[in-house]
């Protein structure tokens, strides 16, 4: 049987579906650091992260995987193009956990503007302190995000339903839903938001794209929030702005170091300070999202394991691919993107005698995808002829 490996405490749900699959799968709850994955990937074909996990090169050169599914929407824990240069497919859930992360920013706007972590506080000290000085309502407030893609997108149209004005800030071109007004520029963000949100990707670029220079831009009173990516933000700077009175909260789901497992110590500057709310990374961290990541992110392995079907990966050409029809074979060749490289497919083929039923290519920067089912002439010296071709990154024989 081939063999799983699912790390972070991914739902069950992907647990079933790779083992009605076939697969042998293991479970950890924690992460494992770079040594330790390396040692534990020995003989397993698919393995299953979610953010703490780091897949590096090395890790990747000493494994024999076949694919890497990220149990979440982001995917700067994985060298994508180490994983592509080894045939290693690697797949995401862009959109499985979005709501959930909306429906934590929403609530946690509306928690710092009423100033409800301090009113708690105070209560919980056994101090009455009933006031209204420094609590606002959302309506009318404007909303400013950084990042408009699927979560940004989603948190615009629910936070204009609670009356909120709503701009945004993408280096992209993006198409502003309702009524949205995208701005030219992170500083005219800045100076006209009451709340500020970041929803970017972790592209290594936009590391440290948030510091002292972009506090001092932001309104005396504003509220700021980064769900996304914990390198994105200087914390030390936000300290300083929460402790001088310039900002008046902040909401924190991300962190540059992050614990490894549940119940490890966790340690940060902005620990102990007023109208902050720490959370530890649980931004999609429902029930629901975590379900719905299991059976996205597992069909896609499963899919990929019995169709070859690439669909949706973010580091090989993507092709949406039917099982292949009876008593026929499938050939799965990822290749370096130049020409000549069909030919020699085709041609391989012919001299085996095989029998071409359906072909397609994918193509993406410098990688090619190509998938065709024979019949018969499909020996081992045949595959191992496209083995050694030198633009052959991996050939997978299926069915």
């Amino acid at each position: 049987m081939p063999r799983a490996l699912l790390l972070e405490n991914i739902h069950p749900l992907a647990v079933s579906l790779l083992e009605d699959a076939g697969y042998d799968v293991t479970t950890a709850k924690g992460a494992l650091d770079e040594s330790e994955l390396a040692a534990a990937l020995e003989g397993v074909s698919v393995l299953g992260i979610r953010s703490k996990t780091q897949v590096t090169a090395a890790v990747l050169a000493e494994s024999s995987l076949d694919a890497v599914g990220a149990f979440c929407i982001g995917t700067n824990q994985i060298d994508l193009t180490a994983a592509a240069d080894a045939g290693v497919a690697v797949f995401n859930a862009p959109f499985s956990n979005t709501r959930s992360v909306v429906e934590l920013a929403v609530g946690e706007i509306i928690a710092l503007t009423r100033r409800l972590t301090v009113q708690n506080s105070s209560l919980h000290k056994g101090v009455w302190n009933k006031s209204a000085d420094g609590a606002h309502e959302v309506r009318g407030r404007t909303l400013g995000i950084v990042g408009y893609g699927n979560i940004g997108t989603q948190l615009s149209v629910v936070a204009e339903a609670l009356g909120m004005r709503v701009v945004f800030y993408d280096t992209a071109e993006k198409l502003a839903l309702g009524n949205a007004r995208r701005l030219p520029s992170l500083d005219a963000l800045l100076a006209e938001s009451d709340i500020v949100t970041l929803h970017v990707d972790g592209r290594p670029g936009n590391a440290g794209m948030f510091g002292a220079a972009q506090f001092a831009s932001m309104r005396d009173g504003a509220i700021f929030l980064n769900l996304s990516r914990g390198f994105l933000v200087d914390y030390a700077a936000l300290r300083e702005r929460i402790l001088d009175g310039t900002l008046a909260g902040a909401a924190v789901d991300v962190f540059p170091h992050e614990p490894k497992s549940k119940g490890d110590d966790f340690s940060s500057e902005l620990r102990g300070l007023p109208n902050v709310i720490l959370t530890p990374h649980i931004g999609g961290s429902t029930e629901e999202a975590q379900h719905d990541i299991g059976q996205f992110v597992a069909t896609k392995l499963r899919d990929y394991s019995i169709t070859g079907a690439t669909n949706l990966s973010v580091n090989i050409p993507g092709l949406v691919l039917d099982p292949p029809k009876p008593g026929s074979q499938r050939i799965v060749l990822l290749h370096r993107n130049v020409p000549g490289v069909m030919a020699q497919l085709n041609d391989s083929l012919a001299d085996s005698g095989a029998n071409v039923e359906y072909q397609v290519l994918g193509t993406w920067g410098q990688f090619g995808y190509a998938v065709t089912d024979v019949v018969g002439g499909v020996t081992g010296a045949v595959i191992a002829e496209l083995e050694a071709l030198p633009t052959t990154i991996r050939v997978r024989q299926l069915g």
